[in-house]
């Protein structure tokens, strides 16, 4: 089960908003995004879950995180580190 904390992030925003994560704030600390690594997107045609995006990022400190971004109510939140989170590809 993944534990997830929510955060306030700052983004690009190009064709859409909110498109991928720039920085965000956690425990008091801004995080400066420096890569994406990964992305992968959550559809549950049951819709069990919200449709999210999830980000695997690398910070300017060069520490790795999961942010993931739940469309429907525009809500982000960091999946805490050292806890393992769902990571089911739907579409890239």
């Amino acid at each position: 089960m993944k534990e997830l904390v929510h955060i306030k992030t700052e983004c690009y925003s190009g064709y859409g908003d909110d498109e991928t994560p720039r920085c965000f704030m956690w425990q008091g600390t801004r995080h400066e995004v420096r890569e994406i690594i990964d992305r992968w997107y959550q559809w549950d045609p049951e819709q069990k879950h919200p449709v999210s995006d999830y980000f695997m990022i690398e910070t300017t400190g060069g520490d790795q995180y999961i942010l993931k971004h739940e469309l429907k109510h525009n809500r982000w939140y960091l999946c805490k580190p050292g806890v393992e989170c769902d990571r089911k590809k739907t579409a890239s």
